[in-house]
């Protein structure tokens, strides 16, 4: 609209200039004309140029989301949660404190051997949103791979990042999950790492991972959180 109404005063304003010095009766009939035509041939111009244009956006925001999120269980995928981890850790306004958690389906294996990768794929759509129902708004949830899926809990303790984590173990048990009509358990071990202070997400990841094999160690279906503190960041030097 806004481009056919420029087009149009700028015709009557060149029209006008070419016959300021004219004195016609056709005058106001080639004024009128003037604006006639910009309207007849721009206005569909525009309208169909609006339409290519709002297409290409819907496409854009298609393959922005196809980038980001991971087509089987609606999570972010592994590279889209590290940025966005790693955005929120070097923003100076976010909050000093969060925790990260790193959870792997247990005995994921099985299932897939006993029911096919198809309902493997189920069990683990039924994970995601197990993990979804008990995260806040502002909590991110990624796969990472496989059976394996990242929540970052931005501004909790320790404490709280042990209550969550918890509560997604107990949501993924509670959860139905029946291939064929039979009833199979599902479970998951969680290990965390809870900071306080400035700190990279290779650190809460290395930490987190290792809480998350001792929870596979110690039986499964388990939640072990560590705060980063408890495992100082080794410095290595180079002896001359």
């Amino acid at each position: 609209m806004f481009g056919t109404l420029a087009c149009v005063l700028a015709s009557l304003g060149l029209t006008w200039l070419m016959l300021l010095d004219l004195e016609s009766e056709l005058t106001p009939r080639i004024l009128l004309a003037s604006a006639t035509l910009p309207i007849l041939i721009g206005a569909p111009l525009f309208f169909y140029f609006s339409l290519k244009l709002r297409g290409l956006a819907i496409a854009n925001m298609r393959l922005d989301r196809v980038a980001r999120i991971d087509g089987l269980t609606a999570c972010l995928n592994r590279r889209a949660f590290t940025a966005r981890v790693n955005a929120w850790l070097q923003n100076p306004a976010s909050p000093s404190c969060g925790a990260l958690l790193m959870i792997d389906a247990d005995n994921f294996k099985s299932i897939n051997d006993l029911y096919g990768h198809e309902n493997g794929d189920e069990a683990l759509t039924i994970i995601a949103r197990a993990i979804r129902s008990v995260l806040r708004s502002g909590d991110m949830v990624g796969r990472m791979g496989g059976e394996e899926f990242a929540v970052f809990l931005p501004g909790v303790t320790q404490h709280q990042a042990q209550i969550v984590a918890e509560r997604i173990r107990m949501s993924v048990i509670v959860a139905c999950f029946a291939p064929a009509g039979e009833a199979h358990p599902l479970s998951v071990s969680i290990g965390g790492a809870a900071f306080t202070e400035t700190t990279s997400f290779t650190e809460l990841f290395r930490i987190a991972d290792q809480r998350l094999y001792g929870a596979k160690h110690a039986g499964r279906n388990a939640v072990v959180v560590a705060d980063t503190m408890d495992h100082p960041r080794l410095v290595l030097k180079r002896i001359a």
